[in-house]
Parts: structure tokens; C-alpha cells; sequence
């Protein structure tokens, strides 16, 4: 595999805020679920969590809102993984609203949402960060890519 398939979700009823679209908690909910699809992609699922008692842990991330989202929207999420060595993994998250729920998005088609994030493999029993075992470095090496434009930016500051 040499890339991560499209994580897919609809907007509920019940995610659209007082403004009339998705509310900010609901970008990271579809994020965390597309990151726990890379998870499983990556050879991290839920039976190589109880076998080893370890998981990756989200100790960075950082999200751009870039367009409204409504509700009944299909959104599709490409996850690209841009760095993962030792113990760590980089990677990022775009959210695109697609034409139906089967949908792909276009090459033009406008990305409403970024997440960045740096995670740790944990052994949850040691409390601490561990090594990515062989198995799942093998996985991620050929999933590496390069960084999209927007990535490792910081929030600028207003003074």
C-alpha cells in the first residue's frame, strides 16, 4: 500500500452549532476518526492494541477551518503520513465536502479543513513512548510522503 484510502463520514443534524454549520468539535471528531482509520491501515488496529497495549497518542495538532460546512455533507478525509520514525509519527488530515457519500475528490476541488498532528506510539502499561515495532514501521516507511504546502505553520500572532 502506498497510500491511506479516503476516510468517508456525513454531517449529522445534531454537529451543526448556533451558526447554522459544522461546529469546531465536530472537525476534530471526523479527524480523530480518520486518524483511527490510518490506525487501522497502518497495522495499529484494535487487536494490535490489546495484544501490545500500546496506541498512538496526539500530544500536537493543529486545525485550519477553512470553509462552512453544512449539514447532510459528505465529507471525504485524505490522511498523508509525513514523517514517522522511532517512536513518533507527523501527519495530516484534508477534509473535502464530495458530491455524494461514494464520491472521490477532484484534483480542483476545495479542501474545507486541515489537521496537522504529531503523535507518540505509548506503551500504555509503561506509561511511556516506545519504538514503533518492525511490523508497523514496515507499514508506514512506504506511507510517507511529502508535506503538503500548509503544513508545520504556526498561528500567527496578533499584537
Amino acid at each position: 500500500m502506498t497510500s491511506l484510502p479516503l476516510f468517508r463520514e456525513t454531517v449529522r443534524p445534531e454537529w451543526i452549532d448556533y451558526n447554522g454549520h459544522l461546529s469546531e468539535a465536530f472537525y476534530v471528531l471526523v479527524f480523530g476518526h480518520a486518524t483511527d482509520a490510518m490506525m487501522d491501515a497502518a497495522g495499529m488496529d484494535a487487536s494490535y492494541r490489546a495484544d501490545s497495549g500500546c496506541s498512538l497518542y496526539t500530544v500536537e495538532s493543529h486545525i485550519r477551518h477553512l470553509r462552512d460546512v453544512p449539514e447532510g455533507a459528505h465529507l471525504g478525509v485524505r490522511t498523508r503520513i509525513i514523517g514517522a520514525g522511532g517512536k513518533k509519527a507527523h501527519f495530516t488530515h484534508e477534509m473535502y465536502v464530495l458530491d455524494a457519500a461514494d464520491a472521490a475528490p477532484d484534483a480542483d476541488d476545495t479542501v474545507v479543513a486541515t489537521s496537522e498532528l504529531l503523535a507518540l506510539h505509548v506503551d500504555q502499561k509503561a506509561g511511556r513512548a516506545v519504538p514503533f515495532p518492525e511490523g508497523v514501521r514496515n507499514l508506514l516507511a512506504p506511507l510517507v510522503e511529502p508535506a503538503p504546502a500548509w503544513a508545520g505553520r504556526s498561528i500567527a500572532r496578533v499584537v
